[in-house]
């Protein structure tokens, strides 16, 4: 994209309804000038005819009430002491300019882009985090992604703040639940991929964890996700039925907002397990302990439903997920029954 900043400075005048006069444009007639141009030869280079460069000369020198040029006859012209001054003025002015031009040039295309970007997206989509999720919404133009979690995402939809919504739950019942919730709002659901969530530990697993009661005690820093994820949920329900207090977990109140996160801090050593999905612990050359197999569900309105966008999306989901270790994809619903 080529623009440029550029500063301006015009002499406006009511008089006989004539045009403003640019003075950057006069500065250089009058540099021409200075340097012993003839008017006639400084017009032409101005791209302006002699009788067009003198009517706004005798136009500025009228409006400002100042002359800019010394007319001697057979001795051409000359230049006063203020279109002396006025050629240093603009040249000062413009010398300023170049200091900030940069910053205002970079400013400009970051707002055109930024409003470019707004005005491209037709749908918001928000969805817990999943990577086979934001492979796939990357590829569908007019399509905007919000990390949330699942809550909140099913929040946003019912409240027409998302026209689609992406959610996981681990058990039948908090399934068949969302989903008579949804269809009495007329809202569409479609089953789009199995994932695996499980422990994710360091490479080697040192510390031995291998179930959810292995994670009490001070010896095992754990970290985990954010309130209203269904990663969260997940591990709620697990240390329920295990009958786990959540205090006795060294870490419980540490969160971070996707599984990307959890993994990043067991790298960098600030945690030895978090719970997570298996491929995000693959990538990162982290070790695995399975615990729960859940079904990944996109949700929207009937009206979001009839778009070609939504049947794109689920379509590159499904695919996504049947090529990535630790996901399977799901098409139909009678694949899933009992979750429905």
């Amino acid at each position: 994209m080529q623009i440029e900043v550029r500063p301006t400075l015009i002499v406006n005048t009511k008089v006989d309804g004539r045009a403003s006069v640019d003075l950057i444009w006069l500065s250089q007639l009058l540099k021409d000038i200075g340097q012993g141009s003839s008017l006639v030869v400084a017009s032409k280079k101005s791209g302006t005819s002699y009788r067009g460069a003198w009517g706004k000369l005798n136009q500025v020198e009228a409006e400002l009430g100042m002359p800019l040029i010394i007319r001697t006859k057979g001795h051409g012209s000359e230049l006063t002491e203020f279109g002396n001054f006025l050629i240093q003025f603009i040249e000062d002015m413009q010398a300023e300019h170049l200091k900030h031009d940069a910053q205002y040039h970079d400013r400009l295309l970051k707002e055109i882009k930024k409003i470019q970007k707004s005005e491209s997206v037709r749908w918001k989509f928000f969805s817990s985090s999943d990577s086979v999720i934001q492979k796939a919404a990357g590829e569908i133009q007019g399509l905007e992604l919000k990390i949330a979690g699942s809550g909140e995402s099913l929040e946003r939809l019912l409240s027409n703040e998302a026209h689609i919504a992406g959610y996981h739950v681990s058990d039948q019942d908090s399934s068949k639940a969302i989903y008579q919730r949804l269809s009495k709002n007329n809202i569409e659901i479609y089953p789009v991929m199995k994932r695996i969530q499980g422990l994710i530990v360091k490479k080697g697993n040192p510390l031995r964890i291998r179930t959810i009661e292995d994670l009490i005690g001070k010896k095992v820093r754990f970290i985990n996700r954010q309130i209203g994820s269904g990663t969260r949920l997940l591990l709620d329900n697990l240390l329920m039925e295990e009958e786990i207090d959540p205090s006795d977990l060294n870490g419980y109140l540490h969160e971070e907002f996707t599984h990307s996160a959890v993994a990043n801090a067991i790298l960098a050593d600030k945690a030895d397990v978090g719970l997570g999905v298996k491929n995000i612990a693959l990538e990162n050359g982290l070790g695995f302990v399975p615990l729960k197999d859940e079904i990944f569900f996109v949700a929207m309105h009937k009206e979001m439903a009839a778009q070609p966008a939504s049947s794109k999306l689920i379509r590159k989901i499904r695919s996504a997920s049947g090529e990535t270790p630790g996901y399977k994809a799901v098409s139909l619903n009678r694949q899933i029954q009992d979750w429905l």
